[in-house]
């Protein structure tokens, strides 16, 4: 079978073809960091119209690698969460080309393709595991136990990890978009004279907060202003040791409540090669395991949303007639998969 995968939740339009017989996938993926640069954030009426502009010279590209339009078995795009409009750009594309070729169709959850991303890679995770998923807009904790059996433990209660990054990154005037930029000027030390709080560690639970670590930040800017290249690299750092060292606690105490060896990390933060590194080392102290996308499936991209697709759809599912997008859409809300595997 061979799934299209249409993923436009947010700024970046990714397209890609998976073939569930070879495991081969093929994507593109178009980002709209350039466009969205000069105001300091995301446009959500530009992203639509990139959506519109990008997603079929895209997709007509990659359906002539594969031989054309009629080796398509399935298509499956992102139903929510995201940006209303954008969302809406990939669902019509992908209804519509259902409709033509008379093809079953399948709309996916968007957080739920990055939790199954790591098993893109040779050394897939196996159910059940703890999943971490971290990005500019969500922070949860997930009790995996099957495709489709989520359990959410914990998320944050204010800021996501990535949108953190991204404002305290313009508190330090770094360029757009500003996480990567912080972690790349925190990557450049190895101390700080800072020391930022572990929002909500000294108290049970696996919710999070982050609000308050950019409120730290902002307050020591004010009073070290102006500030140094020196001054800008110790704050960048105590930030990002600050935001990791609570990762790092809430993943160990998730999966010691739910008992799990493993522990999946995804989404655009799950790049971080600090978060990586310190995660790494958890495993090997717990004597437990930790798995993680290739880089380019942290970002936002097709492949996630192929694969989901392509999982669901060859247990059979497949969407109605009815046209809609979810901008909101819970994990848990999802129908599970019974005795649905996963090959490599």
């Amino acid at each position: 079978m061979k799934v299209l995968g249409l993923e436009s939740s947010c700024d970046e339009t990714g397209i890609a073809i998976f073939d569930t017989n070879t495991g081969q996938m093929q994507q593109r993926l178009y980002s709209q960091i350039e466009r969205h640069r000069e105001f300091g954030g995301v446009v959500p009426e530009l992203a639509s119209r990139d959506h519109v502009a990008k997603a079929a010279p895209m997709i007509s590209e990659l359906l002539s690698e594969i031989g054309g339009i009629g080796e398509l078995d399935a298509i499956a795009y992102t139903r929510g969460p995201g940006l209303i409009g954008a969302l809406m750009v990939g669902a019509s594309i992908a209804r519509g080309l259902a409709w033509a070729l008379e093809k079953p169709v399948l709309g996916i959850h968007h957080m739920e393709g990055h939790l199954l991303a790591p098993m893109l890679e040779d050394n897939a995770p196996e159910f059940p595991f703890v999943a971490l998923l971290v990005s500019g807009g969500h922070t949860m904790l997930v009790d995996v136990s099957g495709l489709g059996q989520y359990r959410i433990l914990g998320e944050t209660l204010d800021d996501a990890v990535g949108e953190a990054f991204d404002k305290t990154a313009r508190l330090l005037d770094l360029p757009y978009p500003g996480g990567p930029k912080l972690a790349a000027l925190a990557d450049t030390v190895e101390a700080s004279r800072f020391q930022f709080p572990r929002p909500m560690t000294n108290r049970p639970g696996l919710d999070f907060s982050f609000s308050g670590l950019k409120t730290a930040a902002l307050n020591i800017i004010q009073q070290h202003s102006p500030l140094d290249e020196t001054l800008r690299t110790e704050i960048a750092f105590a930030f990002q040791h600050a935001v990791v060292d609570t990762l790092r606690i809430k993943c160990a105490r998730a999966m010691d409540q739910t008992g799990h060896s493993r522990l999946v990390v995804a989404g655009g933060v799950g790049a971080n090669r600090r978060l990586r590194q310190v995660l790494k080392r958890l495993a090997q102290e717990r004597g437990t395991q930790v798995f993680f996308p290739a880089p380019e499936y942290c970002t936002d991209n097709g492949a996630m949303i192929a694969y989901a697709g392509a999982l669901r759809l060859m247990a059979g599912e497949h969407d109605e007639n009815v046209y809609d997008v979810l901008p909101r859409w819970s994990l848990e809300e999802l129908g599970d998969v019974a005795n649905q595997g996963v090959s490599d």
